[in-house]
């Protein structure tokens, strides 16, 4: 399986939602695509604190940090969940305002508009 995680309010609300199924899962990346390392977004060390509690859950969970080398964050989600072979991407969505989202994009909308595997999605 496959977590898009940004350390949002949606992301963290969908991963609480996968709980059920993600003990059972093989292996679970936790993908994070260009993550800032602050102290309002992910910490200073990206995606630990996410990784710690799905350990504590009993999920065998691997952090992937990704650049995105110019590419959009939908399409290096896409490959990497083909890379590792994902089941199922667990990810928040609209993270932005729906107007937002409808006029400029963004993740939630490509993935619906086009999803290459089951999504579990969150708001």
């Amino acid at each position: 399986m496959l977590i898009a995680w940004d350390a949002r309010l949606e992301a963290s609300r969908a991963v609480r939602e996968s709980l059920g199924l993600l003990p059972g899962a093989d292996e679970v990346h936790l993908v994070m695509v260009d993550p800032v390392e602050d102290e309002y977004r992910h910490g200073a060390e990206p995606g630990a604190d996410a990784a710690a509690y799905l350990a504590r859950h009993g999920v065998n969970v691997t952090v992937d940090r990704l650049p995105s080398l110019d590419h959009s964050v939908v399409d290096v989600l896409r490959r990497h969940a083909l890379d590792i072979a994902a089941d199922l991407m667990v990810m928040g969505a609209y993270g932005h305002s729906r107007l937002r989202e409808r006029i400029f994009g963004g993740v939630t909308v490509s993935m619906l508009e086009d999803p290459s595997m089951p999504i579990l999605m969150a708001r």
